[in-house]
């Protein structure tokens, strides 16, 4: 199995919970390495944390989660990041972050090791880390040396506008990483933000241009996979979301899984009817997700998500494959 190589901040997100906050690990690539981890793949991250309390928190939780932690570092020049959650009554969430800086935007080039790479693995990165700061020529090399090892790399945006002054820099910045990547995640409210176009299928064929594989997210409707050969979806499951904060994680991490957990990545990439049950397998996994609380330490099992698809199956509770 190859591994998955997650890059950019792990922070702690702070939960609301009555009339107080929880403090949760989290932060999308670590959400994403953890759900990989949990469902018996091999992840690693590439972060920078405080040497703080909530630093050692992180490091403890993922370590506990069998997450590779050999590219993980602490520093006293800045503290670990923070985010604050709100959550709206259908589970969807807002953020206000502490970060100016945090210790993961200090990240530099030269802690980038190219024996963590190997041939056949993937980098997967969002757009948090990609603002003006050390951990952005960071991400440079990393996508350098994943280059070299002939990895797929996988780039999900997970657009936070709070985060930049500049909305059209942010989306130039994001647009120069995407033509970096093999296969571009990116969601019904953030298509339109990036491409510029507001019909659907005018953007997702302009990403083609660029990209091999768009994956694209649409919430509770499901998701859906575009490549220059096919394209092919499925409507997801019938869930209450109590909380949606790792829903994307979680789906993305469960895609990329399971592509490295297969031997010839090129032969399931070019074959529709199994990126189909690629699919159905990381709406489950989002689905299971969303109907918890947290982020790291909620992520699903393999055995757990075969339930929940035996039970789907037996309660009619998903939707219709398109």
């Amino acid at each position: 199995m190859s591994k998955v190589i997650s890059i950019g901040e792990a922070l702690i997100d702070f939960m609301p919970n009555e009339e107080s906050y929880i403090p949760c690990p989290g932060g999308a690539p670590a959400n994403v390495a953890a759900c990989i981890a949990k469902l018996g793949g091999q992840s690693q991250l590439i972060t920078k944390l405080g040497k703080d309390f909530f630093g050692d928190l992180l490091v403890n939780t993922i370590k506990a989660a069998n997450i590779d932690t050999r590219s993980i570092y602490q520093t006293d020049e800045a503290n670990t990041g923070l985010a604050f959650v709100s959550h709206a009554e259908n589970g969807e969430r807002s953020f206000l972050f502490y970060r100016d800086p945090s210790a993961d935007m200090l990240l530099n080039e030269h802690e980038i090791e190219s024996d963590w790479f190997e041939i056949g693995d993937i980098l997967h990165f969002c757009s948090v880390d990609l603002i003006d700061a050390p951990v952005r020529q960071a991400h440079n090399r990393a996508i350098e040396l994943a280059k070299e090892k002939e990895c797929l790399i996988c780039f999900d945006p997970n657009i936070r506008l709070p985060l930049w002054k500049d909305h059209e820099e942010y989306k130039s910045i994001i647009n120069k990483y995407i033509d970096y990547a093999n296969i571009l995640k990116i969601s019904d409210e953030e298509i339109e933000f990036i491409t510029g176009i507001e019909d659907e299928a005018k953007a997702i064929d302009e990403l083609l241009t660029r990209v091999d594989m768009v994956v694209y997210t649409k919430g509770s409707e499901g998701a859906l996979v575009y490549t220059k050969n096919y394209s092919v979806g499925h409507k997801g499951f019938k869930t209450t979301a109590v909380d949606t904060t790792g829903a994307g994680d979680s789906f993305i991490g469960a895609f990329l899984y399971q592509l490295a957990n297969s031997q010839v990545k090129e032969e399931v990439v070019n074959d529709k009817a199994r990126m189909q049950e690629i699919l159905k397998f990381s709406n489950a996994v989002a689905s299971y997700v969303v109907a918890r609380k947290g982020t790291i330490n909620i992520m699903p099992t393999v055995q757990e998500i075969s339930d929940l698809l035996n039970q789907c199956l037996e309660n009619n509770c998903s939707g219709k494959n398109k």
